[in-house]
This record gives C-alpha cells, sequence and structure tokens, in this order.
C-alpha cells in the first residue's frame, strides 16, 4: 500500500508576458487575466511585461526571466498562431533545455470542446530552461483562461498529484520584492 505524502501549496514567483503589436496596460484583458488568476490562485505576479512580437526582444526579455534567481514560471500570451507576426514559438523553443510536449497536446484537446477545429491554428507549447517553467499559450483571453483554469494552475500546485512543475523549478522559496 502506497502512502501519498500531503505536500503544501507553495506560492511561486511568477512573471506574464503579453506578447502583441497593438495592446497595451489599458486594453491588455488577456495579460490582465493571467495576473489575476495567478494572485487569486496565491502565487506572486513578480513582473508583467507587454511586448511587439519581435523575435528578440522576446527572447531578451525571458532570457533575463530564466537567468533570474526569484523566476520559477513564466506565462506568456500571444504570437502562437500563423500569421507571419506570430513569432513567439520561433523566439521561445531555443531556449529550452527541455520541451514539454504534452502542454500543446493537451491545450489543443481542450480547446477543440471550446472552438472546434480552429484549435489546430494553436502552437501553444511549453518548456523548462534554467529550472523556470514556460508556458506560452495564444493571445485571446478565453485561451488563457482555459490555459490557466485547465492546465497551468494545477501544474503549478505543489500539492497537486500525482505530479507537478513545482519540484523542478529553482529557489521556490525565494519571494520577489515588487512587481515591475
Amino acid at each position: 500500500m502506497s502512502h501519498k505524502q500531503n505536500i503544501p501549496f507553495k506560492p511561486l514567483n511568477i512573471a506574464v508576458l503579453t506578447v502583441s503589436d497593438t495592446r497595451d496596460e489599458s486594453n491588455d484583458t488577456s495579460g490582465q487575466t493571467l495576473v489575476e488568476r495567478v494572485e487569486s490562485a496565491g502565487h506572486k505576479v513578480c513582473e508583467k511585461v507587454i511586448v511587439k512580437d519581435d523575435v528578440y526582444q522576446l527572447r531578451a526579455i525571458v532570457s533575463t526571466w530564466i537567468a533570474s534567481n526569484h523566476i520559477q514560471a513564466v506565462i506568456a500570451t500571444g504570437g502562437t498562431g500563423f500569421t507571419a507576426r506570430d513569432n513567439t514559438p520561433e523566439a521561445l523553443l531555443p531556449l529550452f533545455d527541455k520541451s514539454v510536449e504534452g502542454f500543446g497536446e493537451i491545450f489543443r484537446q481542450i480547446s477543440y470542446d471550446e472552438i472546434g477545429t480552429s484549435t489546430v491554428q494553436s502552437r501553444a507549447l511549453a518548456g523548462i530552461a534554467n529550472g523556470t517553467v514556460i508556458f506560452c499559450v495564444p493571445g485571446s483571453t478565453n485561451a488563457c483562461k482555459t490555459a490557466w483554469d485547465k492546465l497551468i494552475k494545477e501544474q503549478l500546485d505543489a500539492s497537486h498529484r500525482p505530479c507537478n512543475f513545482v519540484n523542478h523549478l529553482k529557489n521556490i522559496d525565494l519571494v520577489c520584492d515588487s512587481r515591475n
């Protein structure tokens, strides 16, 4: 007989990145939705940034968070489609030490019930780099709600069983000072 160990919830330091050529803080409903959900789950949003859909700007920002001692997770919204300006996968995939193939697969499976075959146009992906888990989800507010509520939230909860990402993350006891 196996014994389930009760592991308590551990708040993580999370960075939220909105990838968009048109949004700013006044109309970034996707980024704000993620911030609200992250905070209501008990985590801390250390940084929230809106960046143009440019491969090198994306890499620069996320590389800084990967190198940081206090960011354990990044959630990027936007830039995962097929337009010429959708560059999130191309920008961030090379930064991953390991890809989380199942994330995109499960996200699209869940999304199928909501948007049907249009889900094939989502290039949602995730990976781990330097003890930081990075989730890349579509830019729609509904996609952010789906990704957080049905997938990411449990995987960033140390008490979720049988497994979650928390044990794979760096410095989970460090607290970030403030949100930019």
